[in-house]
């Protein structure tokens, strides 16, 4: 297959190289190979996951020697039995190995699927492990975030200082503010445009593109259409299709391009530590955070399990760590070595 011609692909990461296990078997192979990740896989975060997985696992068989053609169902076990992964991991690689050759045995590439009966660790999860702030966490985190600095003011103006908005303040106060509310995924939030942002009579609603492409509407609270309000004035973004969080440059000034997932938990990290939190806590932190104060105030599975967007209401209950908070109120109250 000509070197050039993943460039034509948009949909593939820049650096996909095509393992030499799969080369090895041709052109055939190298191009379907390719197009499973391209054409298969809509969403990215699953897309990258898939790749990593499919090269870790080409690497393991070319240190033993073995052919595309000759990987046998004992080879895949084989693999999974020596990675050390956790039962999650080894289920997300043996997802990927099982699409993958699904796709190369409807392509024609290989005979059988060697992924297909292979079995992984038995594994249920009950509660989520994510770690969850008490709702005066949230509360101090975002009162913390300064939405004013001083500048100098040059000596032929007068000198001195005066107070101006700080942009990056005021937009991460409203990021944080907005996943908390709204239970949105740190992805949905990122990707907003500021045509997302609007109002219908007198309150503010927006939408949030989920997993699979789908539109998610949802309400916002008062304190984050607030929030919202101030960073949109501040950084004065009118055009529908601009991003609604975009990054920032060392000046305060907007790039133009949407904020990161990964400069979104940079952010949430470094707010968490000036504020005297745990830098534990990360994007994912407020989506089950925002839910487990929802339902300890009154809220149902059934309406939290509508504004996170959640297929299976067991899903939802993942996020409920009012339990855990309670555990960890009664060890605090009652352990106590003196």
């Amino acid at each position: 297959m000509h070197s050039r011609s993943t460039e034509i692909i948009p949909a593939l990461p820049r650096t996909l190289p095509v393992p030499a296990l799969i080369a090895a078997a041709g052109n055939k192979a190298s191009e379907h190979f390719l197009e499973f990740f391209a054409a298969t896989i809509r969403n990215k975060n699953t897309r990258a996951a898939y790749v990593q997985a499919a090269a870790q696992f080409c690497s393991w068989c070319e240190q033993y020697g073995l052919e595309l053609a000759t990987i046998r169902p004992l080879h895949v076990s084989a693999y999974i039995e020596t990675k050390p992964l956790t039962a999650p991991s080894i289920k997300q690689h043996l997802a990927a190995l099982r699409g993958l050759f699904n796709w190369l045995v409807i392509k024609q590439v290989v005979p059988d699927n060697a992924a297909l009966f292979v079995k992984g660790p038995k594994f249920s999860r009950k509660v989520g492990v994510t770690p969850i702030m008490e709702g005066s966490q949230v509360r101090l985190l975002l009162d913390s975030i300064p939405v004013v600095r001083k500048v100098k003011i040059p000596a032929t103006h007068g000198g001195g200082h005066k107070e101006v908005a700080d942009l990056k303040g005021l937009r991460d106060r409203a990021v944080i503010a907005v996943m908390a509310y709204t239970f949105g995924r740190v992805s949905a939030v990122a990707g907003a445009e500021r045509g997302a942002y609007r109002l219908e009579g007198k309150r503010a609603r927006m939408v949030l593109h989920e997993k699979g492409g789908k539109e998610h509407l949802v309400w916002l609270h008062h304190e984050a259409e607030a929030y919202l309000d101030a960073w949109i004035s501040a950084a004065r973004i009118e055009d529908a299709e601009a991003p609604l969080f975009p990054s920032l440059d060392k000046a305060h000034r907007l790039t133009g391009e949407a904020i990161s997932r990964r400069d979104m938990l940079r952010m949430v990290k470094e707010r968490c530590i000036a504020a005297g939190l745990s830098e534990e806590f990360c994007n994912q932190t407020f989506r089950g955070t925002g839910m487990t104060v929802f339902l300890s105030n009154g809220g149902s599975v059934e309406a939290a399990q509508e504004m996170a967007n959640h297929a299976d209401p067991r899903t939802t209950k993942l996020y409920d760590r009012r339990k855990d908070l309670a555990k960890l109120n009664e060890i605090e109250r009652r352990i106590a070595f003196e």
